[in-house]
């Protein structure tokens, strides 16, 4: 732990330098050059760590960067972080990377560039840890241990998932390099999200001379907006929210179309299926005749619960914490990450691993720069010592 320590603290300016080069960078998720040129920096320090790098491509969005290094032990442990943030082009130019009071400021300053370097400098921190050369057989105690820096998070995973889906098979545990919740939580529990729209098609007709020939979709749209929003509370930590309605194209016309996009959050599978269920029996169950109801889901990633593999988990690192020096608790949190592909394949995961930080996604995105030496320990002493659970 000393070693561990001691090793990370010398590295803090290069850390800091190079989170100014990746804040720096302009990469939302749709600007494939940029979140690639953040893609390319970390491959290049997964081979600097001796991994095989592999570059799974895509034609729109980032490319996808796994690094696979070998060593002495057995098992395998699955380190996810991404490559992208939600801010337009511009604005790293707006807001570029600057340190105030303690704090690091810019765009995807702790969403997730510092957790990124995290995961980079804990594997640095174990290769080089009181030693002057090691072999992979030397400081890693897992047979394999695969790095996944996807691109497109923030939409939801579309092209990588199914990466990270593939390179969990069989892994013993999965850390998520999310930063830590602003009052320094990691995150055992994440709500699951299915994203629905509902279609509805009736019939236009003029509102004034023959109205009852109509049959309105915004009618329709009102009264499943309703009866949606009385799902919440069913069961317990489920949310049911009618986010965007849209329909109609004029006052004086019955509305013949309609939309609704629906966001479904819950705390345990089980509960997802039955929402999920009387979400199509609403659809099903029309109040205006003649309106018929499509239900399409875009997106699902099934809750992360907190399994007794998880607990132990989250319990080793509080533990750890506690021996390098601060306090630490686990939290349950209402957003979802790529801790529930994992999670929902049965693999223990943990979350919010990286510094501690907050108001991500906003103009005043921080991360605590006191906070990065003893989260960076924490996480690598967390996979020294999860290799032996």
């Amino acid at each position: 732990m000393k070693s561990l320590g001691a090793a990370i603290e010398a590295s803090l300016p290069d850390y800091l330098a190079d989170l100014e080069r990746l804040v720096n960078i302009d990469c939302g998720s749709y600007n494939k050059a940029g979140v690639d040129q953040v893609g390319r920096w970390v491959a290049e320090q997964l081979r600097d760590l001796g991994a095989s790098v592999t570059i799974e491509p895509h034609g729109e969005l980032g490319d996808t960067i796994v690094g696979v290094i070998e060593g002495g032990g057995t098992g395998k442990a699955l380190l996810v972080g991404h490559l992208d943030t939600v801010f337009p082009d511009g604005t790293a130019a707006d807001r570029p990377y600057r340190v105030r009071d303690g704090r690091a400021f810019g765009p995807g300053v702790d969403d997730m560039k510092g957790g990124l370097l995290a995961g980079i400098y804990a594997l640095r921190a174990l290769r080089n840890g009181g030693r002057d050369e090691a072999s992979a057989s030397d400081w890693l105690p897992y047979g394999r241990l695969v790095f996944v820096a996807n691109p497109d998070e923030e939409i939801g995973s579309p092209s990588s998932t199914a990466v990270i889906t593939r390179e969990a098979e069989g892994a013993q545990l999965a850390l998520v390099l999310e930063s830590a919740r602003d009052n320094g939580d990691i995150v055992s529990a994440r709500k699951g999200i299915a994203d629905y729209i509902l279609r509805l098609s009736g019939r236009a007709a003029h509102a004034g001379v023959e109205p009852e020939k109509g049959r309105s979709a915004v009618l329709e749209a009102a009264h499943k907006t309703l009866a949606l929003t009385a799902l919440n509370g069913r069961w317990p930590g489920v949310t049911v929210n009618v986010g965007v309605m849209r329909g109609g194209i004029r006052p004086n016309v019955v509305a013949e179309s309609a939309e609704l996009e629906i966001d479904l959050r819950a705390t345990k599978r089980a509960d997802m299926y039955a929402a999920e269920a009387a979400i199509r029996e609403i659809c099903a169950q029309g109040v205006v005749a003649d309106v018929s109801c499509a239900l399409e889901r875009r997106v699902r990633w099934w809750p992360m619960e907190k399994s007794p593999q998880t607990a132990a988990l989250a319990d080793l690192a509080i533990d750890l914490a506690t021996r390098i020096g601060f306090s630490l608790s686990d939290a349950s949190t209402g957003g979802a990450s790529d801790a529930n592909t994992t999670s929902g394949m049965g693999v223990p995961t943990l979350d919010g691993l990286g510094p501690v930080g907050g108001a991500d996604h906003a103009p005043g995105e921080y991360l605590e720069l006191d906070s990065i030496v003893p989260r960076v320990q924490l996480l690598a002493a967390l996979l020294l010592s999860a290799a032996e659970m």
